[in-house]
C-alpha cells in the first residue's frame, strides 16, 4: 500500500514539474506552515572523480562551495510528523570556470525521497537534498 500512495505522490509531483517550466519556480513558501521553522538545508554532495561523499551545511542565502559549484539555499520545507517524510528544498547551483566564467546549473526545488525527480546534472558532481536545518537548535532535524 506504502509503494502505491509514493508512486502517487512521484506521478504527482512529476506532473507538476512538468507543468511548472523551472524557471518559473520560486522559493516562495507553501501557504500553510504547520512545519516547523527552518534556517536552510543539509545537502550531500559526491565527487564523482574521486567517490567522496561530503555533508554540507547551507544556510539561508549564503553561499557554500563545493568543488567548482557554488551553491545557496533559498528555502526548505520539511512535512510535518503527521503526513509522509519529506523535505524540499529550493537551491540555486553555478558553476565557475577557469576563465572565471559563471554558468547557471541548476535552479529550482529538490525533494529529498526522490533525488531523480528534479536532479542537478554534471559530469562531475551531484547535489542532493538530505533534510532540513530547525530554527530553534539550527541541527538537523532527526525526528520523524
Amino acid at each position: 500500500m506504502h509503494s502505491r500512495v509514493r508512486r502517487l505522490a512521484s506521478l504527482w509531483v512529476v506532473g507538476t514539474l512538468c507543468a511548472v517550466p523551472a524557471a518559473a519556480q520560486s522559493p516562495e513558501p507553501p501557504l500553510e506552515s504547520a512545519a516547523p521553522a527552518t534556517v536552510g538545508a543539509v545537502l550531500q554532495g559526491l565527487d564523482k572523480v574521486t567517490a567522496r561523499i561530503s555533508a554540507i551545511q547551507v544556510p539561508f542565502d549564503n553561499l557554500i562551495t563545493f568543488g567548482s559549484l557554488t551553491i545557496q539555499v533559498r528555502a526548505c520545507h520539511k512535512a510535518p510528523p503527521t503526513e509522509a517524510p519529506e523535505s524540499t528544498a529550493f537551491l540555486e547551483i553555478e558553476e565557475s570556470s577557469e576563465t572565471g566564467r559563471i554558468r547557471t546549473l541548476f535552479t529550482g526545488w529538490m525533494f529529498a525521497s526522490s533525488p531523480a525527480v528534479s536532479a542537478l546534472e554534471h559530469p562531475v558532481y551531484d547535489v542532493w537534498v538530505v533534510d532540513c536545518i530547525k530554527a530553534s537548535s539550527s541541527a538537523v532535524d532527526n525526528s520523524g
